[in-house]
This record gives C-alpha cells, sequence and structure tokens, in this order.
C-alpha cells in the first residue's frame, strides 16, 4: 500500500471516531427527550406517615384537651372617678366564654354585674347594682336550608342588609333588653328577623351595663330575592321611648312613643344598582313620611353616586334622631387612576317647613401620589343658603421617609367666624414592640366667642417591655389665650402585664379636660356649630382577667376543627374628626365598644380604645364593630363598621375603626 493510500486511511479512520463521538451526545440527548415525553415530570409527594410530627402547641392547655371546642374568661374591675364636681367608686365583674357544639351550633356569653354609688345609678337594684348578660345560639341548622341566630338579654334591634346600606341617610339600631331571632335561607336569598324586650340605655364606665327603662321594643323585618337581580326588605320598629343627649354630652332617657314602617328594593346589575326606599312613622311628635333613591354606576375609572330624597317634618326611626325636615337631591363623582384621585359632590337641600336650612352644599377632594413617598392633595366645602355661607378649605402633604409625616392647613369661615390652623401628624419609624405618633398644631379658633389663638400637642404609642409587659398611652396638651379656648391636658395610660398562661393584670389612668367640635366640619344639614363643654373627668381601672380555653383541638375564633395555624388580630376604634381614615395622636379613642369577630366573637375597646383578639385561625375573617356605646353624634356607616381582614400564621392583623359625626 502507498503512501498516500495509508494516509487517507488513516484520515477516513478519524473521521469516523470524531462522527461517532459526535452523534452519541446527540443521541443521548435524543433519548432523554423522548423519555422525558414519554414520562412527563410529577411532584414527588413525601407520605403523610414519613412527615415528622409538629412541635406541641405552646398555648395549648394539655390538662383538659378532651370533648368540644370551648373556652371562658372572667374579670375582676375596680374603678374610681372624678367628674366634675362629683366622685364616685365602681366595682364590678365580667365574664364570657364560648361552646362548639355539634348539633346545637355554637354559643357565646358575654355578662357583666357592678355595683356604684354614682347618683345616676341609684335605684338601678339594691345598693345601686347595674349589669346586662348576652347570649347568643349561631349556626344552628334545623334543616338542610334553614340556618338560625338566637340572641337572648341585653341586645341591639337587626337590620336586614338593604337597611344597612344606606349611602346618603342613617338608619340606627336600639338597643334593648329581651330576645332576638334570624332565620336564614341563603338559597333563596329568604332572611327573616324578630325582637322584642324593653327599652333602655347603656350606663356604666369601666363596666357595662344596661338600665332598663320604662318602655317596649319591637322589630320584624324581613328580606327576599323576588327576581334575578332584585331584592326587597321590610321593617317594622316601634319604640317607647328617645335617646337624647344631655347638658354633658351622655345620653339619657326621654319618654315618647314611636311606630315606624319601612320598605325598600334594590336592583343590582353589573355596573349598575339603585335602591328605592320609604319611611313611614307616627308619635307623639305626629305623623310623617319619607322616601329617597340611591344610584351607584360604575363606568371605567368613574364612579357616579347621585339620588333625591323626601324626609318628612318630625320623621323618626327608633329611639335615636334622624335626619328630617329636608327634601333634595344630591351627585357624587369619583375617579381613581394610577396616582390620581378626586372626589366632588353637590347637594340641593331645602327645609320642608322652612325652619331650617335652604340652599346648596358643595364638597371636593383630590390626591396625586407624586411619587412612592410624596403624596399631596387637598380639599374645599361650601355652604351657601340665605343668610348662611360657610367654608371650609385643607391642604396637606404626605410624606414617608423617616417614618409617615402630613403636613396639613385647615381654614374656615361661616357664621361670622374665622379660624385656621396648622398642624404636622409624624408616625416614627422604630423597632418592632415599640410605636409612636405625635402631632403638633397651631392656630387661631373661633367657637362664636372671638379668636384664641390655641396650641396643641399630642402624643400616642406604647413598648412592649418584654414578652409579658406592654405600655400604651395618649397625652393631649392644649392652651389657648381668648374667650372660649381651651386649656389643659388629657392623658390615657394603660398597662397589660401577663402575669401567666391565663392571668392578665391590667391599669389604666385617664384624665379629660373637656372637648370641642372642630370649627373645620361643615356639614349639609348643621347651619350652627355646637358647643360641648365637658367637666374634668379623672378615672383610674384596676382589671385582673383569667382566661381558659379548652378542647380537642384547641378552640380558635373563628377557626374550623383542625385548623392549626393562627395569628392574633388587634386595633383600635378612634373619633375620626378630620374623616381621613387614619388615627392621628390628637384624635380621641372611642371606649367600651363592642366589636365582634365572624359575627360570633365578642370584645370591648379599653379606655384607649384599643381592641384584641389573640388567638384568631389563619384565613380571612370579619371584623364589625356594633356602635352600641359612641357618643352622640358620632356613628359608624355599615360600610365603615365592617371589615375583611386577613390573618396570617403568627402574625398580627391591625384594623383601625373611624367614626364620624353624623348632620
Amino acid at each position: 500500500m502507498s503512501s498516500a493510500g495509508s494516509a487517507i486511511a488513516r484520515h477516513a479512520l478519524a473521521a469516523s471516531v470524531v462522527a461517532v463521538l459526535a452523534s452519541s451526545p446527540c443521541a443521548q440527548a435524543q433519548d432523554a427527550d423522548a423519555s422525558a415525553q414519554q414520562e412527563p415530570y410529577r411532584d414527588r409527594i413525601i407520605a403523610s406517615s414519613q412527615l415528622q410530627a409538629l412541635p406541641p402547641d405552646e398555648d395549648a392547655d394539655e390538662d383538659d384537651a378532651d370533648g368540644p371546642p370551648r373556652g371562658f374568661h372572667v374579670e375582676a374591675i375596680a374603678s374610681r372617678t372624678e367628674r366634675g364636681d362629683d366622685s364616685y367608686d365602681e366595682q364590678g365583674i365580667s365574664f364570657g366564654g364560648f361552646r362548639e357544639t355539634a348539633n346545637w351550633g355554637a354559643f357565646s356569653l358575654d355578662a357583666t354585674l357592678f355595683d356604684s354609688n354614682r347618683d345616676r345609678f341609684d335605684g338601678i337594684g339594691d345598693g345601686g347594682l347595674g349589669g346586662l348578660a348576652t347570649l347568643w345560639q349561631r349556626n344552628f341548622w334545623i334543616s338542610d336550608r334553614w340556618r338560625l341566630d338566637n340572641g337572648f338579654g341585653v341586645l341591639n334591634t337587626p337590620a336586614t342588609p338593604l337597611q344597612r346600606n344606606q349611602y346618603r341617610f342613617y338608619l340606627p339600631t336600639v338597643a334593648f333588653a329581651g330576645a332576638s331571632s334570624e332565620w336564614h335561607d341563603d338559597a333563596d336569598g329568604l332572611l327573616l328577623q324578630g325582637a322584642a324586650g324593653r327599652a333602655g340605655i347603656y350606663t356604666g364606665t369601666r363596666v357595662v351595663g344596661f338600665d332598663v327603662a320604662d318602655g317596649n321594643v319591637a322589630a320584624l323585618n324581613a328580606q327576599w330575592r323576588w327576581a334575578q337581580g332584585w331584592t326587597g326588605a321590610a321593617s317594622f320598629l316601634g319604640t317607647q321611648g328617645r335617646i337624647v343627649p344631655d347638658d354633658r354630652g351622655e345620653a339619657v332617657f326621654e319618654t315618647g312613643d314611636t311606630q315606624a314602617l319601612y320598605a325598600a328594593t334594590a336592583w343590582q346589575g353589573a355596573r349598575d344598582n339603585v335602591q328605592f326606599n320609604l319611611l313611614s312613622s307616627n308619635g307623639d311628635s305626629g305623623s310623617a313620611t319619607g322616601a329617597w333613591i340611591d344610584a351607584n354606576a360604575q363606568r371605567g375609572r368613574y364612579a357616579h353616586n347621585y339620588g333625591a330624597f323626601y324626609l318628612g317634618e318630625d320623621l323618626a326611626w327608633g329611639a335615636y334622631p334622624i335626619s328630617n325636615d329636608v327634601q333634595g337631591g344630591y351627585y357624587r363623582i369619583g375617579y381613581q387612576y394610577a396616582r390620581w384621585s378626586w372626589n366632588a359632590g353637590l347637594d340641593a337641600i331645602d327645609s320642608i317647613s322652612g325652619k331650617g336650612f335652604d340652599g346648596l352644599y358643595a364638597s371636593s377632594y383630590a390626591r396625586y401620589q407624586a411619587s412612592s413617598t410624596l403624596g399631596y392633595g387637598g380639599s374645599l366645602n361650601l355652604r351657601h343658603g340665605a343668610g348662611d355661607t360657610g367654608y371650609s378649605a385643607q391642604a396637606f402633604l404626605d410624606h414617608r421617609g423617616w417614618g409617615q409625616t402630613r403636613w396639613q392647613f385647615d381654614t374656615a369661615r361661616g357664621n361670622g367666624n374665622d379660624s385656621w390652623q396648622f398642624g404636622v401628624d409624624q408616625a416614627f419609624p422604630l423597632r418592632e414592640g415599640n410605636r409612636l405618633s405625635a402631632s403638633l398644631s397651631y392656630g387661631s379658633l373661633d367657637y362664636g366667642f372671638g379668636p384664641s389663638r390655641t396650641t396643641t400637642v399630642a402624643l400616642y404609642g406604647g413598648r412592649d417591655l418584654g414578652d409579658r409587659v406592654s405600655i400604651d398611652g395618649s397625652a393631649h396638651w392644649t392652651h389657648g389665650n381668648g374667650e372660649g379656648a381651651i386649656r389643659g391636658t388629657d392623658v390615657n395610660v394603660g398597662v397589660n402585664v401577663e402575669m401567666s398562661r391565663r392571668w392578665l393584670l391590667t391599669a389604666a389612668f385617664y384624665q379629660s379636660t373637656g372637648s370641642q367640635r372642630s370649627p373645620f366640619v361643615i356639614d349639609p344639614l348643621v347651619t350652627d356649630q355646637p358647643f360641648i363643654s365637658l367637666p374634668r373627668d379623672r378615672s383610674l381601672f384596676l382589671t385582673l382577667r383569667y382566661e381558659r380555653n379548652a378542647g380537642r383541638p384547641q378552640g380558635m375564633l373563628g377557626g374550623v376543627a383542625g385548623n392549626g395555624p393562627a395569628g392574633s388580630v388587634s386595633g383600635s376604634v378612634f373619633l375620626d374628626e378630620n374623616g381621613d381614615g387614619v388615627r392621628s395622636a390628637s384624635e380621641q379613642p372611642a371606649q367600651n365598644v363592642t366589636v365582634l369577630l365572624d359575627g360570633r366573637f365578642a370584645v370591648r375597646t379599653d379606655s384607649l380604645g384599643n381592641y384584641a383578639f389573640p388567638r384568631v385561625s389563619a384565613g380571612n375573617h370579619v371584623l364589625t364593630v356594633v356602635p352600641d356605646n359612641l357618643p352622640l353624634p358620632w356613628s359608624l356607616r355599615d360600610g365603615d363598621a365592617q371589615r375583611t381582614v386577613q390573618v396570617e400564621v403568627r402574625g398580627t392583623a391591625r384594623v383601625d375603626f373611624g367614626a364620624r359625626r353624623q348632620p
């Protein structure tokens, strides 16, 4: 063989080896692809038998883990109060609990008993005894369709969703001592409600009681779905007695009978809804009728609300005053997109009798989010009528840097009074377990006695001193020069000491020098700026609480048996003076107000307006505030009184509720 032939053979052999080596990965890749197509990927599931057992629940009651979920708590409470020239003591107990059953639903109890030497409570019982008791049976199924909620003791009259869903006007409930029952047929959209008992008012300072008056209360409601998209409702409410504020701003009971009928129907579409309302009342002050319509339309980024109303003179509903002697219409428009949000509204109001306000009320609000840390905006409110013209304006700037900061300027003119105020609200960024916000304002305020230069400094915050001790408090210092100016210091401090897993000690000190209505609040149906001068109030509270839960698994508020992960829910109820929905250090708390979790478990706010549900199952829950103890004229609309909150495992969800003044 020649050398040339040998070289060609060697080159051919080398080329064959290279081809085989190059084709081998491709073949393997093709085989792998084919195998992958034949056997798709599946997640590997670990058998439950191979999982390690979860660590024991530190909060579980190991000594009583059998039986259905259940729990109870007992509080011993003592207080000393000095109000004006009066001083009085109050001692009492509060107890309650819950128990889940397999066939009879869930039971919950909330009760108090106290003794007070305050003159106002003399005659309630032997030695000034007072108290209340409320027992609820919820989610009691009597068939595969009907579900019952039954209440006994001190309750509030029930209300249908259409009755609560009022955009422009507010129909309050009435407190009474008696019985209530609600029948739900969710499949057909049918709801039946009935209640009857004795009228009365809430009493007590730290321990809440109920003073039964010489009058009766009866309510009968129904709501049904009568066509696709259409819902109807009818309600009757009869009361003997009215609740009005006295010269101290506290609720008192007066004689006076009222019977009222309410009917409504509503249509709900994809982008539109409308509700028609009729109200007729008959009482000691005479007979009256009312009718109003509320409509809503969603058009892209715009939301429209409009309606018309006629509320006859002396129109009444229950024991509380409502808007009456007015007729007119309103229109609202709102816009929100990206960084812009704004709204505007116009009300045309006439007094039917000619004794009230006749004119126009206009309002507007705008906010622009310039960046992730800067936002600014303002609002303008105008009221114009015969012999009565007023306005209020506000400009603000929000900055997020070293915490959350708001710079705000307010000005108002009306009834010959001119006021202005500049303020700063600061929420400080602190380590976990510490919280502090501050407010500083200076301005010239006129309450009808001439302008007075007023300076206000307010603090609100708290600190966790370890895992078992926490302190929360607020301070409000005001100094004014001029007739009618407020001067003094308000202090509210509370200390919580978790002595053990079941024992909690709470001490609180409260001092108030009184309050006045903000001159920058201009209402469409209120032409004057009422002045409420409360006497000096100083109180000291001491509470010792024992709590115990049992059952397998341990009962968690709002949970279903078997749901182990849990967190907590806390927050506050406060008097939202500027209506922005955010509690600032200068705004006052709402004390002894009931907060419900999923409509089944209840707590009351403390002297700082705070509430807490310490052990709540993870997931979505509904919080509802019952405005049973809000001072007049503050109230919560249905949309503001109910929130949905998501609880995360080992997390704390915070929800604040701001009550607003009602015209």
